[in-house]
């Protein structure tokens, strides 16, 4: 396929996976009864209103309480879209207000909503809140992918060919011609800098970014260093550049980037709504620092006096003749000139606060935040590359002349939810295809910091080529010498997988019990008194969670070192590590069927979490089906670390 079929193709993938996000939305949400929907969390209702207030960057927020299914399981969190509704029966219709989560605790819920001022049905005692569809990101992402294909004869069209294979990418001096500059700035824009905080290999992917003229891939296996090799090349490349923008796909990942730059005494500016973002990086967002900007007390006093102008034209008058309407258009006149006076002096402030910024940070969506329209930058650092969707990479590349990734495409993909747009290539990144196509762009991390040397060397064969190395501060860390890995082998035993009813998720019973037991047994031989090691329980499939998080939570063993054990699915680890990792892969049938864990990637962050110890429990006779579970038996055995469940009944 050419460019523009390729490019054709993508888009045509991404409306098969709006349609079945909104079709899951549909299901899960509109068209679910309100009892059902509460009942399985998906819904609050009803709530009462707390309190209403002036959030940050001067945005209403209100804090809602449950008064029904208290403590009920639930999906809501910071960041989402939801809609607060009425739902009392004198009214024709149900009422609604959007609004984003600030936080979530307990049955307390903080959400900034849309507007400037509070509905009148907001005091109804029949208030509910619901999740709602984000039609935004699909529009923005089909919105770069229409600008991606027209583009010709732009910088934009040679990055597009370039990234995609039909262009080969430059290595060299960055610097333009005619540019003036300092023997510092010819250094860092030749590559020639040295950190001595960073290893060989992160000296190497911090050459490759300086170098690059048209796309840099820092490559980060689990442990490796990716972020601080990654903030040390935004920094360097600042102090060339003045500004660059920074993006990631999850929120989560921008504030990590914005705290670490932040402490390298970066001037970065955070784009994006304040109820998505860390209490961290609320300073950092463009609303508090529009609010502390030294003209804002004058924008603050123009936009009250218009408020009083406003509303004293129309204010009611009993007799309202010629007089009266006269006096109304002026006040309304004057209203206006003062509306477009403060909209002068803020449009003034945030250019000011993002001129002299050193690094705008953002999502890939966020990039096309009205503020950024029209804006350039010589460089777009995209981290997390290998967990973002194509369309979204493109919105900010589309400001960029050149783009460097980081990431891990041996770790977790994008999040899809139709599996048809999966097969059909949504799910290979543009990170995935970059490297492919060009793998003089990628710098592997070698060096690790996390991992003993057994536990680093099977993912190191398996998913890079057997480059990775303990450092000498890990390799040989355990805990009181005991086994470094556990593999529990549930053949035979006749532990067979469960799949629930209602959500379809699979769960293990006996397995779980078995896993739990292994816990106690370690607690037990080092002592909880004298406990102080971190221990994270991953396992695949959310009815398999509950039914751990139930068992330890009525494990006499388990009960006193709760603070230092953490119970969740493999997406929720991506970006952590713990002393102790326990993995219950949960399938056990007669097909030999693994679904998906299948996907090794997802088996490649689980067991690379783990510092000191890693004990696994599965069914041998049904993921040895598998070539890469075979491979992991096969490890197993041959260093002695393999054991079978016949031993602990």
């Amino acid at each position: 396929m050419n460019i523009h079929e390729q490019l054709h193709k993508t888009w045509n993938l991404l409306r098969l996976e709006r349609q079945a996000d909104l079709e899951q939305y549909r299901q899960k949400v509109l068209l679910v009864p309100l009892h059902r929907k509460t009942k399985e969390g998906k819904c609050w209702y009803p709530v009462k209103l707390v309190r209403d207030y002036i959030g940050t960057g001067e945005r209403l927020v209100i804090e809602v309480q449950r008064t029904a299914q208290l403590d009920q399981p639930h999906v809501f969190q910071s960041g989402k879209m939801v809609s607060v509704f009425s739902n009392a029966k004198n009214s024709p219709d149900k009422h609604y207000l959007g609004g984003v989560i600030n936080y979530v605790r307990d049955n307390t819920m903080v959400i900034t909503v849309n507007g400037d001022d509070l509905p009148d049905w907001i005091e109804d005692s029949l208030l509910g809140v619901d999740l709602m569809f984000d039609e935004m990101a699909y529009r923005e992402m089909e919105n770069a992918m229409k600008s991606i294909i027209k583009a010709e004869d732009s910088r934009v069209a040679e990055l597009r060919d370039t990234l995609l294979g039909h262009r080969s990418p430059v290595f060299g001096s960055r610097l333009n011609q005619g540019q003036q500059s300092t023997t510092g700035d010819q250094q860092l824009a030749t590559g020639n800098v040295r950190n001595a905080e960073l290893n060989d290999s992160q000296q190497e992917a911090l050459k490759r970014v300086l170098e690059a003229q048209d796309v840099a891939i820092i490559h980060g296996p689990p442990g490796t260093g990716k972020t601080t090799t990654l903030v040390e090349a935004i920094r360097q490349t600042v102090a060339v550049e003045k500004q660059v923008l920074v993006c990631a796909p999850s929120n989560a990942a921008v504030d990590l980037l914005v705290e670490k730059l932040s402490e390298k005494g970066l001037n970065v500016v955070r784009i994006g709504h304040p109820a998505r973002v860390t209490e961290q990086s609320l300073s950092k967002t463009l609303d508090a620092r529009i609010a502390n900007h030294d003209h804002y007390k004058e924008l603050r006093t123009l936009r009250k006096r218009m408020e009083q102008v406003r509303a004293q034209a129309f204010k009611f008058k009993r007799n309202f003749g010629y007089h009266e309407r006269q006096e109304r258009n002026m006040l309304k006149q004057e209203a206006k000139v003062l509306k477009a006076d403060a909209d002068v002096l803020e449009f003034y402030i945030i250019n000011d606060i993002l001129n002299t910024s050193d690094v705008i940070a953002c999502t890939l969506v966020g990039a096309s935040h009205p503020m950024l329209r029209g804006k350039r930058y010589q460089t777009v650092f995209i981290d997390e590359a290998a967990q973002a969707l194509e369309p979204a990479c493109w919105i900010p590349i589309q400001r960029a002349a050149r783009v460097v990734f980081a990431g891990d495409h041996q770790q977790l993909p994008p999040t899809i939810k139709s599996l048809e747009a999966a097969r059909e290539g949504l799910a290979k990144t543009l990170f995935e295809k970059c490297i492919e196509n060009h793998p003089q762009t990628a710098a592997m991390l070698k060096t690790q910091y996390r991992m003993n040397t057994d536990i680093m060397q099977f993912p190191s064969a398996y998913f890079y080529h057997n480059g990775l190395i303990a450092d000498e501060s890990v390799a040989h860390h355990t805990i009181q010498n005991l086994p470094v890995i556990d593999f529990i082998d549930t053949a035979g035993c006749g532990f067979t997988e469960t799949q629930d009813a209602e959500t379809l998720s699979r769960y293990n019973d006996e397995e779980a019990q078995l896993l739990i037991r292994q816990l106690e047994k370690l607690v037990q031989e080092i002592g909880s008194e004298s406990w102080k090691y971190s221990i994270g329980v991953i396992t695949p499939y959310s009815a398999q969670v509950e039914r751990l998080v139930k068992l330890a939570e009525s494990s006499e063993i388990l009960s006193g070192i709760q603070p230092y054990l953490t119970i969740n699915t493999v997406d929720a680890f991506q970006g952590q590590e713990r002393d102790v990792i326990a993995i219950s892969f949960v399938r056990s049938n007669d097909k030999g069927e693994i679904g998906f864990l299948g996907d090794i990637r997802r088996t490649n962050v689980a067991i690379t979490r783990a510092r000191k110890k890693l004990i696994m429990t599965g069914d041998s006779a049904t993921l040895g089906s598998h070539e890469f579970y075979n491979a992991l038996l096969e490890y197993v055995q041959q260093k002695g670390f393999y054991k079978s469940a016949w031993d602990f009944q």
